[in-house]
């Protein structure tokens, strides 16, 4: 017979590929969990996975064991989630992840009323300057910028959002306000590090630091992986930057630049695995975003400089 603790242990280092993540994610050291997986190898007389120093892949046998493990897996959510249907009150955790400004402007102040509604959830919202990688279940939930494409997963577009080109009004005072693009070679330019854009829905600048569009190129002043870096460096006076409206237009001393010439427009998915959305809190959260983010189309889009929150 086989233990659940024992595919508990498997699923873990199967989905971190890597030991030392997995045992700390159990709570477990790191040796104690190597001894247990091999002693589990052993008792099925099988290898499921194959060492290396870049971390565990698993075997063939491995991989068939896995589909197994995640159904069992799955039918032991259910049936917890079952008996907390049952108390006719929903208890347990929910893992979000999200861009870090998105999540930073707008997902964590509306998950206030969520937690009203729902006071028996708890939330951890993983607000990352990258993506969430739910097939290693980083998150139950992730909102993301690109539509993901891997199987196994349920995506809906959940909203557009608006990035405009702003400065401080400290900047326009000390340094003019470009009139045109053509004026931006005098200006200096805040922005991604190329290299490390997690995403080519990042790539805002490209058209800026084109000479044939613009002239002479901008200078990029600041360059940064964190978009609140690049707000905080805008709102501070060092340089122009394209930010989304839902971070730029609620701050007084920003203003919108070239409104009639950078205007770029973007969508966010919200996305989970079919066994996760399938669970009753999931549900609750993918809903309750649905519905808060329709109802702040206009600040998403830069047209109100307030963020509306759904009543409790």
């Amino acid at each position: 017979m086989l233990d659940w603790q024992d595919i508990q242990l498997f699923l873990e280092v199967a989905r971190c590929q890597r030991l030392t993540e997995a045992a700390r994610r159990l709570g477990l050291d790191h040796s104690t969990l190597s001894r247990r997986t091999r002693r589990f190898e052993e008792k099925l007389n099988t290898q499921l996975f194959e060492r290396s120093t870049h971390g565990y892949r698993l075997t063939e046998a491995g991989q068939r064991l896995l589909a197994h493990a995640e159904e069992m897996s799955r039918h032991a959510l259910e049936a917890v989630e079952g008996l907390s249907d049952q108390n006719r009150r929903l208890s347990g955790q929910i893992r979000l992840g999200v861009t870090e400004g998105f999540g930073t402007w707008v997902v964590a102040p509306l998950l206030a009323a969520f937690g009203d509604r729902h006071p028996g959830l708890t939330l951890d919202l993983l607000a990352l300057p990258r993506v969430v990688n739910l097939s290693r279940h980083e998150a139950d939930l992730a909102i993301t910028i690109e539509r993901p494409a891997s199987p196994g997963l349920v995506v809906s577009r959940l909203c557009d959002y608006r990035l405009r080109l702003y400065a401080s009004r400290d900047y326009l005072a000390r340094r003019g306000r470009p009139e045109r693009l053509a004026e931006l070679g005098r200006h200096r330019l805040i922005g991604y590090v190329d290299d490390l854009i997690f995403s080519d829905q990042l790539s805002y600048l490209e058209p800026l630091l084109d000479p044939a569009k613009v002239g002479q190129a901008p200078q990029m002043a600041i360059r940064s992986t964190s978009v609140t870096t690049q707000y905080t460096a805008c709102l501070h006076g060092a340089g122009l930057a394209v930010l989304p409206c839902f971070m730029a237009e609620p701050a007084p001393a920003l203003a919108a630049v070239l409104d009639d010439e950078v205007e770029v427009n973007r969508q966010f998915w919200i996305t989970a695995r079919q066994e996760q959305r399938q669970l009753a809190r999931v549900r609750l959260l993918w809903d309750f975003l649905r519905e808060a983010l329709e109802l702040n189309h206009h600040f998403l889009m830069g047209e109100s400089a307030s963020l509306i929150i759904p009543e409790a």
